[in-house]
């Protein structure tokens, strides 16, 4: 590289310090080791951010994130801010970010590492060497659409009422994203819906089918009713490769997926944006776990998605996949080698802490390397 990256680190709340930490070991390794330097700030945001400024992100952190190649996120949240106002909970700082940076595609990997074959409530030969990509749109659907609220009616009742609504550009740009993932996996696109009993979820499957038509006929492709793809996940999961789906049922099916592996905490995700005319694309990195207040600060914490999610960023953000396969490899082997923190614990493993598995994937990526 033949200028600095910039990258904002935003550790957040609970066990997010701990495991960012040891990101922070991964980049000065690869500083050191490889032809990459980073320029890296840290902020607050989440609890801690209100905390100290009394809102879940500040505008300068705002700021901040925009002007990065790409920001790595720990976790926010906790029942300390139970009672603060809505607009100002921990995760509104999480939403901001994705609405400000305009991050519309988030990339769900559900990874089934080997040593962890047996911690997956699904039988092993049908989830050993899985390997899926979700890519949940993120910024339209359910979650957004207007009108929407609750109201009291003239008899008394009450109304709650959501509004699925899906443009065309909102659709197309996401299921590109996934068609191009596609050409870099094993060529195959699963597109999941409700058509048979949603007008969103017909325009869906009508424009991603014109899409695959008219941009990537060489691709694999099916479509596949959202309550179809729910079952398949737990029936035949190695069937599917790329899933690209709306907001509403990607949040569903990515959880699903994820459970796949035996362990929510550890896989990593990216949220990604529209490529500018200079080439760059807004890039946010996070685990999919939580900030598990309860164990914070007893080094207790698995750092191996944020190390992952941090692998992703380097992969998507800045082109090194060759480091990114480097982290995955020696998370594998770290792995492979039995050690363990307290969430994937098993017996005849080697149980460690927070820090201790962060020197073990140095350490493997140092061996791996030579």
């Amino acid at each position: 590289m033949t200028e600095n990256k910039k990258l904002l680190l935003l550790p957040g709340d609970g066990i997010g310090p701990e495991v960012m930490a040891e990101v922070r070991r991964v980049i000065t390794w690869l500083e050191q080791n490889r032809e990459l330097a980073f320029d890296v700030e840290e902020d607050l945001v989440g609890g801690c951010c209100y905390d100290a400024h009394g809102v879940a992100v500040t505008d300068a952190t705002i700021e901040k994130a925009k002007a990065a190649d790409a920001v790595i996120l720990g976790a926010v949240g906790g029942p300390k801010w139970d009672g603060v106002a809505y607009a100002a909970r921990p995760e509104a700082g999480l939403l901001r970010l994705r609405k400000d940076l305009e991050l519309f595609a988030n990339l769900r990997p559900a990874i089934c590492f080997d040593a962890l074959v047996d911690a997956s409530s699904l039988k092993s030969e049908l989830v050993s060497g899985l390997d899926i990509m979700i890519v949940r749109e993120l910024t339209g659907g359910i979650y957004f659409g207007e009108p929407r609220g609750i109201t009291d009616l003239p008899n008394g009742e009450r109304r709650g009422v959501n509004t699925n609504v899906y443009d065309t550009h909102e659709i197309v740009r996401l299921v590109r994203v996934g068609f191009e993932l596609a050409k870099k996996r094993r060529g195959k696109v699963t597109s999941s819906e409700k058509s048979n009993v949603m007008e969103s979820g017909l325009l869906w499957r009508e424009e991603t089918m014109k899409v695959h038509a008219e941009e990537y006929p060489e691709i694999e492709f099916e479509n596949m009713l959202a309550d179809a793809c729910a079952m398949q996940l737990v029936r035949r999961p190695k069937q599917f490769d790329v899933i690209v789906t709306d907001n509403l049922f990607g949040d569903m099916l990515s959880d699903e997926a994820a459970m796949l592996t035996g362990s929510l905490g550890m896989l990593p995700s990216a949220s990604l944006g529209a490529k500018g005319a200079d080439g760059r694309q807004a890039g946010l990195y996070e685990p999919v776990h939580g900030s598990a207040p309860d164990i914070a600060g007893q080094e207790l914490a698995n750092p191996i998605a944020t190390i992952l999610s941090f692998a992703m960023a380097l992969r998507y953000s800045f082109d090194r996949g060759g480091e990114a396969d480097l982290i995955e490899k020696a998370v594998e082997a770290v792995l492979d080698g039995g050690l363990r923190t307290a969430d994937i614990m098993q017996d005849g493993m080697t149980k460690v802490s927070t820090s201790v598995m962060g020197d073990a994937i140095v350490k493997q990526m140092d061996k791996l390397a030579n």
